[in-house]
């Protein structure tokens, strides 16, 4: 049998270039983390911090809109994940398991709607959306975002149901259970993966958007997060500290999301996907 061994040269190779791109990708956020401590004269020197400070996240939290930006996206991001999911989810289901005319044109429609870019659709929304009376509402945002994730996100979860035994759903309805039913009680427990997945494509779309939230949603207390980091560096002012300061409060709970859907993701793929 052939030694697959590496040699030390190839060795050296690899944890080298592995060592690099580990570097290039935590140097942005840890500067990040840095500058966010450093006071405002110091903010473009290359030095460590020499006085840490917390003035910057003192002065987010207490002299400017930023609760109220957070309230904002908590509450678009909450909706917007929950409805996401749910529609994502019996899209993918009703898809995957059941045969109707025009099942086909509308997956093909939900992938081609993948195909717009951001700056295209800005316009036709907008006046959707002034047509409504939606503009400066929550209701605006949650639906546009929608639009963004629902189609992706169906997409998956019906190449994910695909891969669940049809036995299952058989007996359900063996057991009495309507086509809800078998979705809700017997195919959700073991589409936690895929679910956790499109919880945390949904929650990203809405959280860290920035297009929509600064077109749609106009005065201060209005905007959404990362709306909200515009007000920092502009063309106007450029307080790089409370920027810094308020990107990596924005970051915590996106982390903390990640870490969700990771467990969960894991969890999920060691379960068994048989009814005994």
């Amino acid at each position: 049998m052939r030694d697959q061994r590496r040699g030390p040269l190839a060795s050296v190779g690899l944890h080298t270039t592995l060592i690099i791109a580990s570097a290039v990708a935590v140097f942005p956020p840890l500067w990040l983390v840095v500058t966010s401590f450093k006071p405002k004269s110091e903010a473009f020197s290359t030095d460590v911090v020499k006085d840490p400070t917390l003035r910057n996240y003192q002065h987010v939290l207490g002299d400017t809109e930023f609760l109220s930006w957070f309230g904002n996206s908590l509450f678009i991001v909450v909706i917007t994940t929950i409805l996401g999911v749910f529609v994502a989810a019996t899209t993918g289901y009703a898809v995957s398991r059941f045969r109707f005319p025009g099942m086909r044109p509308l997956m093909w429609l939900l992938l081609i709607t993948q195909m717009f870019p951001v700056a295209i659709l800005i316009v036709p929304l907008y006046n959707i959306m002034s047509t409504l009376g939606w503009l400066n509402q929550p209701i605006s945002l949650i639906v546009t975002y929608l639009t963004v994730a629902v189609p992706f996100c169906a997409w998956m979860m019906k190449g994910f149901f695909d891969t669940i035994p049809v036995e299952i759903d058989e007996s359900g309805r063996v057991d009495g259970l309507n086509p809800f039913g078998t979705f809700w009680r017997l195919v959700v427990p073991l589409a936690k993966p895929g679910l956790a997945v499109t919880a945390f494509y949904t929650f990203i779309t809405a959280w860290a958007e920035v297009a929509y939230a600064s077109a749609f949603m106009t005065g201060e207390e209005n905007l959404t997060l990362a709306a909200g980091l515009q007000t920092f560096v502009n063309q106007y002012t450029s307080d790089w500290g409370s920027m810094t300061a308020a990107a990596v409060m924005i970051a915590i709970p996106a982390a903390l999301v990640f870490s969700w859907a990771q467990r969960h993701l894991v969890a999920g793929l060691t379960a068994g996907a048989t009814k005994s």
